[in-house]
């Protein structure tokens, strides 16, 4: 088709304002503007043409596909607005309208958020740090002396970097935090007890990863320092701390257990929610669930930080621990595989 033989401007224009109805305009649409219409024939048409009738007829094809569709548009609006043509379309407003869907939480954060807020109604300060710390803090400031056996515990992600003037005054090889513990040696190092601090934020282990276990994951450290602070101020602290937390009694008990960095060190058991103690394959048949790991800081540790250990009625003591933010979801949320926290898979995140 040639453009001198479609109808001009006006007696398109004249066209699309004689039509009263939505159907109809939709027509007039397909009719000129459609992947088969008459603009698309000329469009395809042209490239027979000499190079300068080419750029001639495509220019003004071009204006007039511009100018039929502004004309439709506002055709549109027109009908649309005084409702011409919809007579036999019937429309329920007292239907509701769609509820916009709204972003959420994710269940880490969600936990994350519970845990501070029941530690700031007990007094503790959040602290953060970086993610990316050097080999004295940590581990040699948390009483870990250079190829020591006990290094081997943590799987760590050591970085090939060229360590700064700052760096190189304490130890020059960088790494991923194995733990959230450096940042209270570098907090102590700057303040001075009574202190009472909590540490939230993302680890790194190079581990495999299975149901329990992930390269990164999330952890929360605590430090509580004083005159007489005791083991038995740690146990009312956790034991109230979980029972907000799961918003029912919980049950707690402490074993011997070893930390290079505390003195004595024990492990945390809490009472099995799933089967309340009596024994069943979430726990083992034992009535416990693992918790986490503490003890009384290190008087190694409180030195390195400056601080002066307790002795003689003098210095200051208290206690640190650790605790796993993924692993209280996953009680709380009764969550089986810790790697869904991380698969992005909406149909899981959407629950939360």
């Amino acid at each position: 088709m040639k453009l001198e033989n479609l109808k001009t401007e006006s007696e398109i224009k004249e066209e699309i304002e004689r039509v009263d109805n939505l159907n109809e305009l939709n027509k007039i649409f397909k009719k000129y503007l459609g992947k088969k219409g008459e603009i698309a024939q000329i469009l395809r048409s042209i490239k027979d043409l000499s190079e300068k009738d080419r750029k001639e007829q495509g220019r003004k094809a071009n204006d007039l596909k511009n100018q039929i569709n502004f004309l439709i548009k506002e055709k549109t609006k027109k009908l649309q607005i005084t409702g011409e043509g919809m007579q036999n379309e019937w429309f329920d407003f007292t239907i509701p309208g769609k509820k916009p869907v709204q972003g959420h939480l994710h269940p880490l954060t969600l936990t994350k958020r519970k845990f501070q807020e029941i530690f700031q109604e007990m007094g503790f300060s959040i602290v953060e740090g970086t993610e990316i710390e050097n080999e004295w803090y940590n581990f040699d400031a948390l009483n870990i002396p250079k190829n020591h056996p006990a290094r081997d515990l943590w799987d760590t992600f050591w970085i090939k970097s060229k360590a700064t003037k700052e760096i190189k005054a304490k130890s020059e090889k960088l790494l991923l935090r194995t733990h959230t513990s450096p940042i209270q040696v570098r907090y102590m190092e700057k303040n001075n007890p009574p202190l009472r601090i909590i540490v939230p934020g993302r680890i790194f282990r190079h581990e495999a990863t299975d149901a329990s276990h992930e390269i990164n994951f999330y952890q929360l450290e605590g430090l509580m320092l004083g005159k007489d602070v005791s083991v038995a101020n740690f146990k009312a602290i956790i034991k109230e701390f979980l029972s907000r937390f799961f918003e029912k009694e919980i049950k707690i008990r402490l074993r011997p257990s070893y930390f290079p960095f505390t003195e004595p060190s024990f492990e945390i058991d809490m009472s099995c929610l799933n089967c309340k103690g009596k024994g069943c394959s979430v726990c083992q048949q034992t009535g416990w669930l693992e918790l986490m790991g503490a003890g009384m800081v290190h008087p190694n540790v409180l030195k390195a930080a400056g601080i002066k250990p307790a002795g003689n009625n003098a210095g200051s003591q208290g206690f640190a621990f650790g605790i796993g933010i993924d692993r209280l979801a996953m009680m709380k949320y009764k969550i089986e595989d810790v790697r869904l926290f991380y698969s992005g898979d909406l149909r899981f995140l959407e629950q939360f």
